[in-house]
């Protein structure tokens, strides 16, 4: 029995990872074992590493040294006491998002409101995330342990480099269901050639979006994304004018049900704006990007248009599974992806590189055990 394992490790914020021998994780009651085979790496992943203390010091890292890691996918190879449905061989997407299990919003089924709520490899949301941060290690390592309940089970259709991408696209999904995008409903998308953008291009088709309004800035990613889904995109750059006089051309000023900004924090905050303006009665504009600072808006006019404004944060393993069932009915299809991987030891490389990605068709992973 094999009793370490290969790991990268980060000691102290903003230093380069180590990869080190350290124990296999023995699986708890209600637990699994999983032997990862491609990790995503995050656009933000270098911010958290470097910059976290000091932006969010009261959204705590997990307890130094610690393995990152934010989205796993891999074969389930050891199964805890108590497990049901979860069989050694299962090839698995691990959602990161742990949760206490107990508070008020767990025992109503609102997990991502728990109030310890943390994405296990990356950062909690408060200071009693430490505890699950502590129990629940990353993916950037050969084997990691995760709750039976964080487990989606991936189609044999479905490579373990594109289920690792499934953190940023469920996030998308998770925002699209929320607004209740589909059929009969417009959608807005602000920045969407980039990796959370993208997103809903590729599931438009799956959640019968008939006409999806996309914005972004690179006028060549936007022809790449107009492929996606002929017929259904509309798309927009910034360089030739406001997003609010242009979705009231193409809506014959109407404006649209749904918007979604998919900007990070260092975007500006007048394209949320205009987002928001664009809306029709009744709209309902979702931020899942992270536009940092105060925003300011006219919530005067959001009244008596009966509008409202919402945050969005990750997704759930059964929003998860859906995405894992579209893909197996061929209704979402991530070829357009492309991967770029790494092996274990160029962990540092890749967190450096991902800044070169090609918008969002870029998938940055690193593969610590091979073989798959």
């Amino acid at each position: 029995m094999i009793s370490t394992m290969r790991a990268a490790r980060m000691h102290n914020v903003g230093e380069p990872m180590k990869i080190e021998q350290i124990p296999v994780p023995v699986p708890g009651p209600g637990d699994v074992r999983v032997a990862v085979h491609a990790v995503n790496i995050v656009p933000n992943l270098a911010n958290i590493l470097s910059n976290w203390t000091t932006w969010f010091p009261l959204n705590p890292l997990p307890p130094l040294p610690a393995v990152f890691g934010l989205d796993p996918a891999g074969v389930v190879e050891a199964v805890g006491a108590g497990v049901e449905g979860v069989e050694v061989g299962d090839r698995v997407y691990v959602n990161p998002g742990r949760t206490c299990g107990a508070c008020r919003a767990c025992r109503d089924g609102r997990i991502v409101q728990c109030a310890s709520y943390a994405f296990a490899g990356y950062f909690g949301f408060s200071a009693t995330s430490i505890r699950l941060l502590d129990r629940y290690q990353g993916g950037l390592a050969e084997k990691m342990i995760a709750p039976a309940t964080a487990l989606v089970h991936i189609p044999d259709s479905l490579s373990f480099e594109a289920a690792a991408r499934f953190g940023y696209l469920g996030t998308m999904y998770s925002a699209l269901r929320k607004a209740a995008a589909g059929p009969g409903r417009s959608v807005l998308v602000n920045g969407i050639t980039g990796t959370l953008g993208i997103g809903a291009a590729l599931l438009a088709p799956a959640l019968g979006i008939t006409t999806l309004y996309g914005i972004g800035r690179d006028r060549e990613l936007l022809a790449e994304i107009d492929k996606l889904a002929p017929g259904r995109l509309r798309l927009h750059s910034l360089h030739d004018g406001p997003v609010d006089e242009w979705i009231a051309a193409e809506t014959g000023g109407q404006g649209v049900d749904v918007y979604i900004d998919a900007l990070g924090p260092g975007a500006p905050h007048e394209t949320l704006q205009q987002g928001v303006r664009a809306l029709a009665r009744g709209g309902i504009a979702v931020n899942v990007g992270a536009v940092a600072g105060e925003v300011p808006l006219d919530l005067h006019r959001m009244m008596d248009m009966d509008q409202t404004v919402r945050g969005s944060v990750w997704f759930t393993p059964g929003e998860g599974q859906d995405m894992a069932d579209m893909a197996a009915a061929g209704v979402l299809d991530l070829s357009p992806l492309r991967h770029h991987v790494f092996p274990l030891d160029e962990v540092n490389t890749a967190i450096n590189n991902v800044g070169s990605r090609h918008g969002g068709f870029s998938n940055f992973i690193i593969s610590p055990v091979s073989g798959h």
